[in-house]
């Protein structure tokens, strides 16, 4: 993001325009607008549980498996897919060239990736253990690479193959692939052996093993990391599934039709998604394909209903606004709910003289006392992404659109 603000919404990699091939004039894309907005509104929720008493769903799973939680970062990624489409179709329409956006998207991935150190380093920056990967490193990441792609190739089958050749590759590579002084995964074993390590073990498996290697001391979890370097393959295949929806809503195909079609692939995505996953067990700290397939399914069958809803029937309203205020400054909104606990938490330190934990305090005096403590942490998260909320709200009702 840049500090200069503008509401030429079209230049905003995080606002997105559309149009039909060939035509003149652009429209925005609302019912992408309002997917983006719920996204953002539920990843601060779940990033802002207040107790770890809250309800499972609020929660990301432990290991193997997937929760609602787990869906809300594969579903941003692929919301920044279908916008790499449209936005940069809108972008061309309007006379940019290639090579001026190939240099915007290169900047762009920059800023993301420092806004993310931004976030890890909040507010001390111990820069001898600062962890590099991130939420926004990986978006950036993803986002370099599917831009760059489709600028050099607007075509679907390439996407296609790309994808397939990542979700396969990285299977083979943690199925087969021997861990360096570890062993060989092997489903069915529990525990490591002479040559031989469980198959997605926490520590024994190629992303950490590789992550341990490049950043020591750096890793979100000690040992590994969520956000590890291999494991970006599947999930820029995620952002592929984004790129191929978004090159499908741009044909020629009716409304009705472009809603089935995205339908369509959801379904196709689930059932390869949970065929595989008998083979390749969903794992969102792993980012496996199974995973990839499965959540990219969940995130289209969302799109496909939120298109039905908004582009086909034109149900727009009040029941949207929210979603798309949150959508119009999505990025700001997640820096705005990573720094602002560090915030208050600092702030409270300098009142108190010593180490104080202000969300804590205000959690313990302001929502502890609700019987239910699943209820207490979900008022908790609601009441925390509804203050993020406000800084927004006056972004958008100024017209003030912050851009990379």
């Amino acid at each position: 993001m840049t500090t200069a603000a503008t509401s030429v919404r079209s230049t905003n990699p995080d606002s997105v325009t559309v149009s039909a091939p060939g035509a003149s004039s652009v429209r925005r894309l609302l019912s992408l607008d309002a997917l983006r907005g719920l996204t953002i509104a539920f990843m601060i929720m779940v990033n802002n549980n207040g107790s770890d008493k809250a309800w499972w769903f609020m929660k990301h799973i432990d290991w193997n498996g997937m929760t609602p939680t787990d869906l809300v970062f594969p579903t941003f990624l692929f919301v920044v897919g279908v916008s790499i489409v449209l936005a940069y179709e809108a972008r061309l329409a309007k006379g940019s060239t290639r090579a001026h956006l190939a240099a915007q998207t290169v900047k762009r991935a920059i800023v993301l990736f420092l806004f993310g150190e931004v976030v890890n380093g909040f507010p001390y920056f111990h820069l001898g253990t600062l962890r590099i990967y991130g939420v926004l490193q990986r978006i950036a990441v993803c986002y370099l690479i599917a831009g760059l792609f489709y600028l050099w190739d607007s075509g679907w089958k390439s996407k296609a193959a790309v994808l397939i050749g990542a979700l396969v590759s990285y299977w083979i590579i943690m199925r087969w692939a021997p861990v360096p002084g570890l062993g060989i995964p092997t489903p069915g074993l529990d525990h490591v052996e002479a040559g031989k390590v469980p198959f997605l073990d926490r520590d024994a498996n190629m992303v950490a093993w590789l992550d341990r290697h490049i950043f020591p001391g750096r890793l979100y979890e000690g040992t590994r990391d969520p956000e590890g370097l291999l494991s970006d393959l599947p999930a820029l295949g995620t952002a592929l599934l984004g790129v191929l929806a978004g090159i499908w809503l741009r044909s020629k195909h009716t409304l009705e039709s472009k809603a089935n079609g995205i339908a369509g692939g959801a379904a196709t995505c689930l059932a390869i998604g949970y065929i595989w996953s008998f083979w390749f067990p969903l794992n969102k700290k792993l980012w496996t394909s199974s995973y990839v397939l499965i959540a990219g399914g969940i995130s289209l069958a969302i799109l496909a209903l939120f298109y039905w809803m908004i582009e086909v029937r034109g149900w727009k309203g009040k029941w949207t606004w929210p979603w798309l205020v949150f959508g119009s400054n999505a990025i700001a909104a997640y820096m705005i709910s990573e720094l602002l606990g560090s915030t208050l938490d600092l702030i409270g330190s300098w009142i108190a003289g010593h180490r104080f934990g202000t969300t804590r305090w205000i959690f313990i005096h302001w929502f502890a006392w609700i019987p239910n403590d699943g209820l207490a942490s979900f008022a908790y998260s609601f009441a925390y992404m509804a203050v993020c909320f406000i800084p927004v709200w006056i972004l958008y009702k100024k017209k003030i659109f912050l851009k990379v």
